[in-house]
């Protein structure tokens, strides 16, 4: 895995770029560098579209735009892991795509390590216990929505274990597109 190109998915729409602050936070700690991302991203349509900006210790590498369409994710399959480093949002995905690959019939993954929920394969995630919102203390990857949660204190950082997350009155997926998405009817599946 190449640790050294990364990338930022940016959602726009109507010309406008979201949560830019967060985006360049990630940046600077990832690279141990400010960039002005302002800079490099013009939204060429009004429409919902998704920006993606790979860089490098260095530089902006390419700045891309995509259509977006939300994927509809109702069903989880629980993968447990031992080891699994995403820390920075490495351009290589290669070790979340092979996981994610495992979903069996299920839409999506939801990644357990050293007996901890995480993250799914694209999104943070978050619980409701019946009196708050909660996001695991350690995600694989510190996403920017579930940065922008935290410090506005709607979401509480805590450890979710598998009989938490199955006992959960209510789930939510969150990352730069799809904002905070409360799922209404979903199910797990887990060997």
């Amino acid at each position: 895995m190449n640790k050294n190109i990364f990338f930022e998915t940016i959602k726009c729409d109507d010309y406008e770029v979201f949560n830019l602050t967060f985006h360049e936070d990630r940046v600077a700690k990832t690279i141990a560098k400010n960039l002005n991302l302002q800079d490099y991203i013009y939204p060429p349509s009004n429409e919902l579209s998704r920006c993606k900006v790979v860089y490098d210790e260095s530089s902006i590498l390419s700045v891309d735009f995509f259509p977006y369409k939300k994927r509809e994710i109702n069903t989880f399959r629980i993968i447990e892991v031992a080891e699994l480093e995403y820390s920075k949002k490495y351009f290589d995905r290669t070790e979340l795509e092979l996981l994610f690959n495992k979903r069996e019939s299920c839409d999506e993954i939801i990644i357990i390590k050293n007996g901890l929920v995480t993250d799914t394969s694209i999104a943070n995630i978050a619980i409701f216990d019946g009196d708050n919102w909660i996001t695991p203390k350690k995600p694989l990857l510190a996403g920017t929505t579930r940065a922008r949660l935290l410090k506005n204190a709607e979401l509480i950082e805590k450890d979710i274990t598998l009989e938490m997350l199955l006992n959960s009155k209510k789930l939510a997926l969150m990352n730069a597109m799809i904002d905070f998405d409360e799922i209404q009817n979903y199910s797990f599946s887990y060997k």
